[in-house]
């Protein structure tokens, strides 16, 4: 059955028929599974904003000119390309599990996006508002 709202149970199908849960140990092992793929997902889009990032003198905004000197198919370009494809699908599978309606599954994911934040992404946004507030805009 599939639900359209929000319920709370230990009864879950997440993703695939075979991925079944019907014990309270195995439920805590899908939301265990779930945070740590949010934090996957926060890990990915870190790597991938570090790759983005190379190179660019301290100050230079992130959204500047890019380089046209370099090649179109550079190395960089192509990691970027692989990170943003591998994130892009473990955030649609993460949206997929919350398309399961349960209620844990959905915390756990939020958790886990939170706790990946935290750890890894807040950094990041710290160095953007440095860059921004050191801006001597007119």
């Amino acid at each position: 059955m599939m639900h359209m709202t929000f319920y709370w149970s230990r009864q879950v199908t997440l993703l695939f028929s075979s991925w079944r849960t019907d014990s309270w140990p195995s439920y805590a092992l899908t939301l265990l599974a779930c945070v740590l793929a949010s934090v996957f997902y926060q890990y990915l889009e870190h790597v991938r904003y570090r790759v983005r990032r190379s190179g660019k003198p301290a100050g230079e905004p992130l959204l500047s000119q890019p380089n046209r000197a370099a090649g179109k198919w550079s190395a960089k370009k192509i990691v970027d390309g692989l990170l943003f494809g591998l994130s892009s699908g473990l955030g649609y599978l993460l949206m997929l599990a919350v398309m399961s309606f349960n209620g844990g599954v959905f915390l756990a994911i939020v958790l886990g996006l939170t706790i990946g934040f935290l750890w890894l992404r807040s950094k990041d946004e710290d160095e953007i508002a440095g860059v921004n507030s050191s801006c001597a805009c007119a």
